[in-house]
C-alpha cells in the first residue's frame, strides 16, 4: 500500500518579496525584545514560513494514501510513522514531522482559538497543550537527522524544539500586530502620514 504523498506546488517565495521583509521585521523585533530569542536562523525560519503559509496549499501539502489533505495533527503523526504507518522511509517521516512543527507552530501562534475547532472538541486545553507538544516533539525528531544533507540544518530544529513555546507567543505577538495594522484608526493614521 502506497504511503502518504507531499503534496503542493513548490512556491518559493523570494526573500525580497515584501511580505517576508514585513515578517522579518515583526517575528525579528518580537523574538529579540519580549522573548530574548535572537537567533537569526530561527527569524528567517519562522519569517519565511508565514510567507510560505499565505498559500494555503502549502498549509495543507500532507496527503494520505487516498489523495486526502491532512489538516489534523493526529492523523498527520499517522502518516508519519515508518515503523507502524504508511511512511515508506525515514526521509518520509522527517519531511512530515517537519511539516507537522511548522502546521503545530503557525496555527498555535497565529491561530490559537481555531486549534480547538480543528479538533471538533470544545475548549479544552489539552487540546491546544497536545499541539505543542507535538510541534515541539517533531522539531526535535527531525533535528535527530543530523547525518548527510540534514546536518547543516539540524541545530536549528533542535532550537526550534527548544524553544518551541517561546516561537509560540511570540508569533501570537506577530499575529496582534498585523491585527492592529488593519485596525481603521492604524490606517487612517498611515493615509494622513502617508
Amino acid at each position: 500500500m502506497p504511503g502518504a504523498e507531499f503534496r503542493g506546488p513548490k512556491i518559493m517565495i523570494p526573500e525580497s518579496h515584501p511580505l517576508q521583509d514585513l515578517f522579518e521585521d515583526l517575528v525579528g523585533r518580537h523574538y529579540a525584545e519580549e522573548i530574548g530569542i535572537r537567533d537569526p536562523q530561527i527569524v528567517a525560519y519562522v519569517s519565511h514560513l508565514l510567507a510560505e503559509f499565505c498559500e494555503a496549499d502549502q498549509l495543507f501539502k500532507i496527503h494520505d494514501s487516498a489523495q486526502r489533505p491532512l489538516s489534523d495533527v493526529g492523523e498527520m503523526l499517522l502518516e508519519s510513522d515508518p515503523v507502524y504507518g504508511p511512511a515508506p522511509s525515514f526521509d518520509r517521516e522527517r519531511q512530515v514531522r517537519k511539516h507537522i512543527g511548522d502546521y503545530a507552530l503557525f496555527f498555535a501562534g497565529m491561530f490559537p482559538e481555531s486549534v480547538n475547532h480543528f479538533r471538533l472538541r470544545r475548549q479544552r486545553l489539552e487540546n491546544f497543550v497536545e499541539w505543542i507538544k507535538a510541534g515541539k516533539e517533531s522539531y526535535y525528531i527531525v533535528s535527530k537527522f543530523e547525518h548527510f544533507e540534514y546536518a547543516k540544518v539540524a541545530p536549528l530544529f533542535a532550537s526550534l524544539s527548544k524553544n518551541f513555546e517561546g516561537c509560540v507567543y511570540g508569533l501570537n505577538m506577530v499575529k496582534n500586530d498585523l491585527e492592529e495594522m488593519q485596525h481603521p484608526i492604524v490606517r487612517r493614521s498611515n493615509d494622513l502620514i502617508m
